[in-house]
């Protein structure tokens, strides 16, 4: 499978390297960053470990991992598709961005990219996603990658003791694709 896609505007979809470490350090040292991993990333050590983890995925066909980069090379955020079913050809998208590059449109083309590999690449049928009912941003980047809402999930997720409902949305390879951002 392909393991760089060119997204649109200058946009590049590229496998994690090792020395993307500093720049994923530093993505998950913003606040809103901290519930986006499992483990702690506070260190270079810590954020090889989690680049290492992309590629055992990858490896194993369970989730594709994408670095966001600009023409240059710099890092902008993070696509995944990962919970790769293969019997049923479904995938979860996942996504985040870094402090500077929100409010861009960065991940709506990211996860517009991500999508259209998924189905043609990876020959999945489904991509769901879901996000914090209080993340309207997130909410943006799914609707404007033509991922369409399927419903709420109760009180799924858990920050800090805190239960937050979770709205799905979905894709499919026979959806038209969305409109020109």
């Amino acid at each position: 499978m392909q393991d760089r896609v060119d997204a649109s505007s200058g946009l590049v979809l590229r496998r994690w390297k090792t020395e993307d470490a500093r720049a994923v350090m530093t993505a998950f040292a913003d606040p809103l960053m901290h519930s986006q991993s499992s483990e702690l990333v506070d260190s270079v050590q810590a954020a090889e470990r989690w680049i290492t983890a992309r590629g055992d995925q990858w490896a194993a066909d369970s989730a594709y991992s994408f670095a966001v980069v600009d023409g240059g090379g710099l890092v902008l955020g993070q696509v995944c598709v990962g919970r790769v079913d293969r019997r049923h050809a479904t995938g979860w998208v996942s996504y985040w961005t870094t402090a500077t590059a929100r409010g861009r449109g960065i991940g709506s083309r990211a996860c517009r990219a991500v999508a259209r590999w998924a189905f043609d690449d990876a020959e999945l049928f489904r991509l769901e996603l879901g996000h914090r009912l209080n993340n309207p941003a997130s909410c943006g980047v799914a609707r404007a990658a033509g991922f369409a809402v399927e419903g709420r999930q109760r009180q799924k997720l858990e920050y800090d003791g805190v239960r937050f409902d979770v709205e799905l949305h979905a894709r499919l390879v026979t959806d038209p694709e969305p409109a020109s951002l």
